[in-house]
């Protein structure tokens, strides 16, 4: 860090609200942070005493820049879209946690209900939940789905299916239905999700009642069964009071031990869905990370009537950024469930503290033995794995690892030439890496970690070499034994150091082996079906996916489509198309 040039920028900060930007040696963002008041709160950082945390981000700082914002909202919503831009390593990002199950009503002209749990992808759309479980909201949808006879196929098809036949589908497919009629339904589902379903019990009560007067007794017993499942769903409820129903979220966060702990419960209609627990490591300030939390959170799903968040909560551009009406209450309902999340938090969270602290301690123990074995930083660096089948079907996967942790977003994928050996794979995919790395100035690895012992390491050498970059990235081989287990590194000189089993480097380098080896193998096998799934008709001008379906449907198989005659084929589609997948398939035979 060049402490003059950083004291002499820090002389200059504004004393205005806006976000700032922490650059490494890279000029890469690593962390993002927003400020009521920039001179301040950049300041604070090289200033006084700091946890663990903070002081690692600091010394890994080696540059910053900043925005000035109009106000507080403002640097908010540049912060957060910062963040999802270049997704900083230091920042605390929440969004990657699994996501709850929701009910899903399209917007279609004829609409479909769905299980989702990504709400970004169709924003149009109305979503019921969140539900605890994947079954629970599974459970809800094939009751509605038995209720409500929306469109149940993903794709229009010419003929009805037999779900029509079943009562479950309007069959648009092949009917005209009236827009009002999925208008009606969709109020009707509204409805029965906001916990209204004296109608359709009634409905369903009347229909049982009078398929038992004549005597249709398996149809009565549908209905009743029905009518079971709706009180069912309908009536898993908590004792509360009815003043007391209604939508809203409620969060907590504390900070301790250089850790933000974020906790919260989901309710919906007075009835507590589930409860949430976030822990992360802390490098700015823990309210300000919490208002961080709340406004991605909200960013990726549907809002609620009203947030609830502890007393003394700075919140004085939340509520309009988030577009949520936010309480922080003092006595009452809301502030006892405030009170419940801080006392169902705390045991899981020191928990938590302590789980998150061991594995932070060993993945940076391991850290610091590889460097120290490599007589050189090796903090981020990049493996390479092949997968094939006789040859065939050859590919790649680079996975990166930083500071011990993947970095998902770097990794890389690779077609390789069939026919190679295993070293000329390593070879072709190491190239392609690295020139492509220095052609578009990209950020190099500290090292690289080739499978494999002397050989291996030759050859990625030999390229390294030839790219000009033997002497800025260090290569080291994982070296098997005889039950193809890694017990051992190899520098590249040669030298092989032995690992201990219990030694937490042998544990890492295991996950990495693991983590490039599934990623390579999941790629294979993607291409591989892909390729499987793959006919002659796909070549043919004029034959999308509709008319091979159409055609393999008419005619049941390829063979009976193969001795068809072009006069047959023609009944299904133009004669020049016709004539095209005759020749096609014939030319296949030969």
């Amino acid at each position: 860090m060049n402490q003059e040039y950083i004291k002499a920028k820090l002389r200059e900060l504004p004393h205005e609200p806006g976000s700032y930007q922490m650059k490494d040696k890279n000029g890469t963002i690593i962390y993002v942070g927003k400020a009521k008041d920039l001179h301040n709160r950049v300041n604070s950082y090289f200033v006084g005493d700091h946890n663990f945390k903070t002081r690692k981000l600091v010394s890994n700082i080696e540059d910053f820049d900043f925005i000035v914002t109009a106000s507080e909202k403002e640097a908010l919503v540049l912060e957060i879209n910062l963040i999802k831009k270049n997704r900083p390593k230091y920042n605390i990002q929440f969004m990657d946690d699994s996501s709850y199950p929701y009910i899903k009503l399209t917007r279609e002209t004829y609409p479909r209900l769905l299980t989702a749990r990504d709400l970004k992808k169709d924003r149009k759309a109305t979503y019921f939940g969140p539900f605890p479980d994947a079954g629970n909201a599974s459970t809800t949808l094939k009751l509605l789905q038995s209720l409500y006879p929306f469109r149940r196929c993903n794709h229009m098809q010419d003929k009805v299916c037999l779900y029509y036949h079943m009562n479950q589908c309007l069959g648009p497919c092949q009917y005209d239905i009236d827009p009002k009629v999925y208008d009606d339904m969709r109020d009707k589902v509204t409805r029965f999700m906001n916990g209204d379903t004296k109608d359709i019990e009634k409905e369903l009560t009347e229909r049982m009642m009078k398929s038992s007067e004549n005597m249709e007794f398996e149809k009565a017993q549908e209905y009743k069964e029905l009518l079971a499942s709706i009180r069912s769903v309908a009536g898993v409820k908590q004792n509360i009071e009815k003043d007391r129903q209604g939508d809203m979220d409620v969060f907590i966060w504390y900070s301790d031990k250089g850790y933000l702990s974020i906790a919260g419960l989901l309710v919906r209609r007075g009835v507590i869905l589930n409860k949430e627990y976030r822990v992360r490591p802390l490098y700015g300030d823990a309210e300000e990370e919490f208002l961080s939390f709340l406004v991605q959170y909200y960013q990726d799903h549907p809002g609620t009537k009203e947030v609830v968040v502890p007393t003394g909560t700075d919140v004085t551009e939340l509520s309009e950024v988030i577009g949520i009406p936010v309480f922080r209450p003092q006595k009452g309902y809301r502030q006892r469930l405030i009170e419940m999340a801080q006392g169902n938090a705390k045991t899981q969270l020191d928990l938590k503290f302590k789980v998150v602290e061991r594995q932070e301690e060993k993945t940076e123990e391991a850290v610091a033995h590889l460097n120290s074995l490599a007589g050189r930083p090796m903090n981020r660096v990049e493996l390479f794995d092949n997968s094939h089948i006789s040859g065939t079907f050859t590919v790649a996967s680079c996975v990166v690892y930083e500071d011990g942790q993947p970095d998902r977003k770097d990794y890389r994928l690779y077609k390789l030439h069939t026919g190679n050996s295993d070293v000329d794979s390593m070879k072709e995919v190491i190239y392609r890496r690295y020139f492509r790395l220095l052609k578009e100035e990209g950020r190099m690895p500290d090292g690289i970690l080739v499978d494999g012992g002397w050989t291996q390491i030759e050859a990625a050498k030999e390229i390294l070499s030839s790219l000009g970059l033997e002497e800025k990235i260090n290569i080291m081989g994982l070296v098997k034994n005889d039950k193809h287990t890694t017990n051992a590194l190899m520098n590249s000189d040669g030298e092989v150091m032995e690992l201990d089993k219990n030694d937490s480097l042998f544990f890492l380098l295991t996950r990495m082996q693991d983590e490039v080896h599934r990623v390579a193998i999941t790629y294979h096998r993607k291409l591989r079906s892909k390729a499987q799934t793959k006919s002659v008709l796909d070549e043919v001008e004029g034959i999308g996916p509709k008319r091979k379906r159409m055609l393999l449907k008419e005619f049941g198989n390829f063979t009976n489509l193969k001795n068809a005659a072009v006069e047959e084929i023609q009944k299904y589609v133009p004669q020049d198309t016709a004539k095209a997948v005759y020749e096609a398939l014939h030319q296949e035979i030969k």
